[in-house]
């Protein structure tokens, strides 16, 4: 799914858009025991409860696609036969109302799921009107291709409020408030089928996690039964140990910068473009970018066997799970400069007398510890 796939799903997400017909639950203790399960009607909702609902679901489709939005692949075999996909077609072509298929879904996720607080299973089975989208990209309301029905589910964590000092207005006075059970917003999630191509992909499901460092191993092995895709942090801190460890004495400042300013490029120019795809790189766009920063041959060599070994076969990455574009940072055990990534030319290394210094050209203002100073010549 694109941006603007997860946008549209997201806008229709709403309790006065939706066509939702319930809600399900299931409230699940830290010892993995479940406390309670519900069907709550939406047409029957107070309003202002129902938006909230609706405000936890729409969390499942929000931060960035490769990082917080994962793409989930099912192999076609898995399609055509396999508990774990016949699971979840059953809860969406029933709408939820396979009790059997209900509570064998609960409990993937409970056997799956571990968390030091309570936490509620949220899950909801809408349909979508598609409407048609002409060659001018115009939207047309009274036009529709398809109906997309699809699930959406969140895991959301339930904490306890502190005690507090409340002011009831019937005695018009301060007092001491009970501790309540608070539904906070979801640490993981999944939309299923996906919405590609602004139509149903029962081949794939796109998942959500809070945490960008978190890929749920043991949740997406339990209920998609396929492993994992590298969580996005773990993505960056990977690509630069490869970085590293191929380029070897041939990693320079230089060579680093250039990677961080090319691959900043693409993506300001993939934004800037507005193309729907998502932007994604692949080992040959970094080896020409070494290349062109004079890495030699046999060091490009390395860093492409290391990149496979590491990443997998021709492996595509999400740039942003690699480089920072907001910042440059340089690092020894005792110091750490941050740098505008724009501005990385004011930094250079050098070797005076045999000691290796890091040089940040200073011609503008100078702050230490918020106090200006001037730098003169000895």
């Amino acid at each position: 799914m694109n941006e603007k796939e997860v946008g549209e799903i997201r806008r229709h997400t709403r309790r006065d858009r939706s066509n939702m017909t319930a809600l399900y639950g299931c409230f699940v203790n830290d010892n993995k025991e479940i406390i309670s399960q519900f069907r709550q009607s939406v047409g029957i909702m107070p309003e202002n409860e129902g938006d909230k609902f609706f405000a936890l679901l729409k969390r499942n489709l929000s931060g960035t696609l490769g990082k917080n939005l994962i793409d989930i692949t099912f192999r076609t075999q898995q399609v055509v036969d396999s508990p774990e996909h016949k699971l979840l077609m059953q809860l969406r072509d029933s709408q939820l109302k396979d009790e059997e298929a209900l509570q064998s879904f609960y409990q993937k996720i409970i056997d799956s799921v571990t968390m030091d607080t309570s936490y509620l299973i949220l899950i909801g089975c809408d349909s979508y009107d598609v409407p048609f989208r002409g060659k001018d990209d115009a939207v047309h309301a009274d036009g529709s291709n398809e109906v997309y029905r699809y699930l959406l589910c969140g895991i959301c964590p339930v904490k306890l409020s502190k005690a507090v000092l409340e002011y009831k207005a019937t005695e018009q006075e301060f007092h001491d408030s009970a501790i309540a059970q608070q539904l906070s917003a979801p640490v993981l999630g999944f939309l299923f089928p996906a919405f590609d191509n602004r139509s149903t992909n029962i081949y794939n499901a796109l998942m959500y996690s809070k945490d960008a460092g978190d890929n749920h191993e043991s949740f997406v092995s339990a209920l998609f039964n396929t492993q994992p895709t590298m969580a996005a942090k773990e993505q960056k801190r990977s690509f630069e140990a490869l970085l590293g460890n191929a380029l070897d004495s041939e990693s320079s400042l230089d060579v680093v910068q250039a990677v961080h300013s090319e691959i900043g490029q693409m993506i300001q120019m993939h934004k800037e473009s507005k193309v729907d795809e998502p932007l994604l790189l692949d080992k040959n766009t970094v080896k020409s970018v070494l290349e062109t920063a004079g890495v030699s041959e046999e060091k490009l060599a390395k860093f492409s066997v290391d990149y496979d070994e590491t990443f997998g076969f021709e492996a595509q990455l999400h740039p942003k799970n690699v480089i920072d574009q907001k910042q440059f940072e340089i690092k020894t055990p005792d110091v750490t400069i941050k740098v505008n990534p724009e501005r990385s030319d004011l930094i250079e290394t050098r070797v005076i007398g045999g000691v290796k210094y890091i040089m940040i050209c200073a011609d503008e203002s100078v702050e230490v510890n918020g106090v200006s100073i001037n730098i003169t010549e000895e």
